[in-house]
């Protein structure tokens, strides 16, 4: 272990897996090591019996929910837009051949008290049950104004300049209800709270035309992918690629203790006596406990079910999203259902989760309206864990730590926390433009 590398990666969960991988690939020297004795950190695939030992503290998970290895469910469970930047990362290290996905059945919002797919075309605005039929005509213009709109085409922007407009007074401009507004903001841009209406229009203009062009892709009933038998394949997949670049991996190496020199520099990390030399580290915030600061924390149910979640049209896997003005919190909730399509669990069984930004110290009662979408359940798990981001400099200190998993079911937030730790560390912008074709044959 005593050589020099130009980076370590301590903690194999996804985003410093594929932080590994892109580095490797720009030909960086990387070691990649993780206290545990397996891939994934925060973000691992657990089996029946793993789940049990975590959650109830035993090994003998009832024999009824079949057997533990047919189980992988994913601790933080999110599903991949279809040509959204983690499938261009993918793509842009190749490490898509280690993977298959399969396209996700559905994607739906909650609004006053019920469950609806979200419309994303001007199309499917004419017949969303969320508006009534003047709404759906107004609704249609703006959806049709975003289909057309060119950033490079000023002759598409009828006048107006999104980088300076918010995206208040845009809606405005189409004379759209609260109620539509909510479910564009939360459900098709995925915007987390709402303070995206007074910043300008253009990221939420950008975010509408990605959800629709993902949708479009592989004509599924939603924008999203996952892999088969999970998000577990991910880390594994990096790990393999980045073997293949002369990258180095090491499970099970307990302390990794970071050590810096007499100008607070990082210049190793020293396991089982061993040090070895760096120059940089990568790591997940339980590396670096006094580098960071708690900003929040995520409450969440797990759920084992033997049926679809009700009035999804009977989707093996779907997203519902619960924006936060319909429950009268601060932050939405997010339905997560994966199921044996996917190979995460038994025929017949289904996982779902629910999650949101904890506003209290009771998650069994934050998280009711969630969970009274789902119906009756087999198994039910309840988890509470801190958000922690960095509070480091990390031109002083070389340690660029990447922040806590939001509430989120979906990769957007995680990947933008990954491009921009990229950019500080090798000080440059990943170049994104990729044949998005090239992560479809795998698909079906």
């Amino acid at each position: 272990m005593d050589e020099e590398y130009d980076v370590i990666v301590l903690g194999t969960g996804l985003k410093e897996c594929i932080l590994s991988g892109l580095l490797s690939v720009d030909g960086l020297k990387v070691l990649h090591m993780d206290r545990n004795d397996y891939y994934g950190g925060e973000s691992t695939s657990l089996n029946l019996i793993q789940l049990w030992k975590k959650f109830r503290g035993s090994d003998k998970p009832p024999a009824h929910l079949g057997s533990s290895r047919d189980y992988n469910v994913d601790m933080i469970p999110k599903f991949i837009m279809a040509n959204g930047a983690l499938v261009r990362v993918l793509i842009h290290t190749d490490v898509t051949k280690y993977l298959y996905f399969k396209a996700v059945d559905g994607s739906f919002v909650y609004n006053k008290g019920k469950v609806h797919k979200v419309p994303a075309t001007d199309m499917e605005a004419l017949k969303s049950p969320l508006m009534g039929i003047f709404e759906k005509r107004r609704a249609r213009k703006f959806f049709i104004y975003v289909q057309d709109y060119n950033e490079n085409d000023p002759k598409t922007h009828e006048g107006m300049d999104l980088t300076r407009v918010s995206t208040k007074e845009l809606i405005a401009k189409y004379g759209l209800d609260d109620n539509t507004v909510d479910f564009i903001g939360h459900a098709l841009a995925l915007h987390r709270d709402d303070r995206y209406l007074y910043e300008p229009a253009l990221e939420t203009v950008k975010k509408m035309k990605l959800y629709a062009e993902s949708l479009a892709r592989f004509q599924g009933g939603s924008p999203y992918i996952y892999p088969l038998y999970g998000l577990g394949e991910l880390p594994q997949a990096f790990a393999r690629l980045s073997a293949v670049y002369g990258g180095t991996y090491m499970l099970n190496k307990p302390e990794c203790k970071v050590e810096f020199d007499e100008e607070g520099k990082v210049c190793g990390v020293t396991s089982e006596g061993e040090t070895a030399k760096c120059k940089k580290v990568v790591c997940d915030p339980s590396y670096l406990s006094n580098k960071v600061r708690k900003v929040g924390k995520v409450a969440r149910a797990i759920c084992i079910m033997s049926h679809p979640i009700p009035n999804t049209n009977d989707s093996h896997s779907v997203q519902v999203i619960l924006p936060q003005k319909q429950l009268g919190r601060k932050s939405d909730m997010y339905l997560f259902c994966s199921s044996y399509s996917h190979n995460v669990a038994p025929k017949g069984k289904f996982i779902a989760f629910v999650s949101t930004e904890a506003e209290s110290d009771q998650p069994e009662i934050e998280l009711k309206p969630g969970l009274d979408l789902l119906g009756p359940v087999d198994e039910i798990f309840y988890d509470v864990y801190d958000r922690y981001e960095p509070c480091n400099e990390p031109s002083l200190d070389n340690c660029f730590i990447s922040t806590s998993y939001d509430a989120t079911t979906h990769f957007e937030s995680t990947v933008i926390d990954v491009l921009n730790m990229y950019s500080m560390i090798t000080g440059k912008v990943l170049d994104l433009n990729v044949d998005l074709s090239a992560a479809s044959a795998a698909e079906e």
